[in-house]
């Protein structure tokens, strides 16, 4: 392995720091590094294996006001890059705004998704006003571009994929509420789908980016109030939208507290329009009140229109006390506390009759599903499973939806694991390479593993080492070389 080190950044994080997300697994780093001919540790790499994956991972730099929550960090991006069976490896801090300020003025300058947003020194970002917009949630390639975006609206940063350099913000992200994380990318047209929400009527809308890099597209999609959406999904010929009865207290807005509060008296209601339609082209659905983080797939069918998610059975779930002063935190974190359970909604787009229906499956989250399958129905859903208790990735699990099997590989205790989108090879959609990072705190050390999708069980077919342990994060993200910028 042939290493350098790019750059070191600051860290004005207290050296006695105790906070569960800012230590162990979720420890920062402040080294960038650029790594050729990466050390294959176990196995070899693929010979087909020839693209880009992008972890976008929480790595925080500067300290909360007062409370700090997981996805305030300040975002890293890893990417290794696979051709010929060799490897390649640079991770990059983003340099958003907000850590230029905060480490400019050495204190923390915006407030954090739990923070009060009044204690911001400047206007900030997000949906809500004064939030750092730390780039840390999302990441996806568009035009051949890397992007990273933020949980509650934000700017989209760009990345070159070859030297990973920061090429800046988007020009094209709405100025007034910038846009949210989780934007879709058609693979047939090249078009980027978003979508973006604030407190400002109508509360959300929807728009398009094109293959060159034009932002073509924005409609407002009215909501009866501010929402916290976080997720959207396409299909060849619909975008889709929601509103769960998860929500600021409208009684305590006013007041500038934002506090969600959860009425399971609501129904969740999706919204779906034509691709680049029109306000009055929208039409809504009902269903069973439920929270949803992350969609798997999503396609039409005859009259319908089938959406494939994680629908949260206790979307606000006690604390745990057993976490003491964090309790309130990592029950807002935990999936075994929220436990999502993988859910089909049915909406005929004729006779405007709905159907949702529970799908066997265990208990996971942060799902992928092949882009080969992009607007066709799909048989598997590849997903993550998580360390009870915490917001950590323990495993990864395959669900086969018409036979109900599944297949998971676990690792040991003290070993986590990252956001494994699927690298295709063939049109089938469990034909193709799972690409994961570990994050192991026994021996300080982090590698990426590749799996054989039709046989995760097996365990890695080859395992490469990293040049420094990484920390956890959301998610990931994977572009074949054709996808990326020449």
């Amino acid at each position: 392995m042939n290493t350098t080190l790019h750059r070191t950044w600051p860290n004005l994080l207290p050296p006695d720091d105790h906070h569960p997300y800012r230590t162990g697994a979720w420890r920062p780093q402040q080294r960038e590094w650029d790594a050729d001919d990466l050390e294959v540790v176990a196995g070899t790499i693929p010979a087909d294996l020839n693209g880009l994956y992008v972890r976008n991972t929480e790595n925080p730099l500067v300290p909360g006001f007062e409370r700090y929550h997981p996805f305030d960090g300040d975002g890293m991006l890893h990417a290794i890059r696979f051709a010929g069976g060799r490897a390649h490896y640079k991770n990059r801090v983003i340099p958003t705004q907000a850590l230029a300020h905060e480490l400019a003025a050495g204190a923390p300058q915006y407030a954090g998704i739990t923070d009060d947003p009044r204690r911001a020194k400047h206007p900030g970002w997000g949906a809500r006003g004064g939030m750092k917009d730390a780039s840390s949630t999302d990441v996806v390639v568009h035009r051949g571009r890397v992007l990273s975006t933020f949980y509650q609206c934000g700017d989209a940063y760009a990345f070159a994929p070859d030297t990973m350099d920061c090429l800046g913000p988007e020009s094209w992200v709405p100025r007034d509420t910038g846009v949210s994380a989780h934007p879709k990318v058609c693979p047939h047209t090249g078009e980027l789908h978003y979508f973006r929400y604030g407190k400002t009527a109508p509360y959300m809308h929807y728009g398009v980016v094109d293959a060159h890099g034009v932002r073509v597209h924005d409609i407002p999609i009215p909501l009866p109030g501010p929402r916290l959406p976080h997720d959207m999904a396409l299909t060849r010929r619909h975008a889709i939208f929601n509103d769960f009865p998860i929500f600021w207290d409208p009684d305590l807005l006013p007041r500038g507290i934002h506090r969600p509060v959860y009425r399971p008296d609501m129904p969740s209601r999706f919204a779906v329009v034509p691709r680049r339609g029109r306000t009055d082209e929208i039409r809504w659905f009902e269903f069973t009140a439920t929270y949803v983080l992350h969609f798997v797939h999503a396609y039409e069918q005859g009259d319908e229109l089938i959406l494939d998610g994680y629908a949260q059975r206790d979307p606000m779930p006690r604390p745990l006390p057993e976490h003491g002063e964090y309790a309130w935190l990592m029950r807002q974190v935990d999936l075994h506390s929220l436990r999502p359970q993988l859910r089909r909604w049915r909406m005929n787009l004729v006779t405007d009759q709905t159907h949702e229906e529970d799908l066997p499956a265990s208990l996971s989250e942060f799902p992928s599903s092949s882009p080969r399958v992009f607007g066709r129905p799909h048989r598997h859903v590849f997903a993550m499973t998580n360390k009870p208790g915490w917001f950590m990735f323990n495993g990864l699990i395959k669900t086969d939806l018409e036979t109900g099997r599944e297949q998971s590989f676990k690792y040991d205790d003290g070993v986590y694991c990252s956001e494994s989108p699927l690298a295709p090879r063939g049109d089938a959609d469990d034909d193709a390479w799972l690409v994961t990072f570990t994050i192991d705190t026994v021996r300080d050390s982090s590698e990426c593993h590749i799996f054989d999708a039709r046989h995760l069980a097996d365990g890695p077919v080859a395992r490469v080492r990293l040049p420094e342990r990484i920390a956890s994060g959301t998610h990931a993200t994977w572009a074949d070389a054709r996808e990326l910028m020449t």
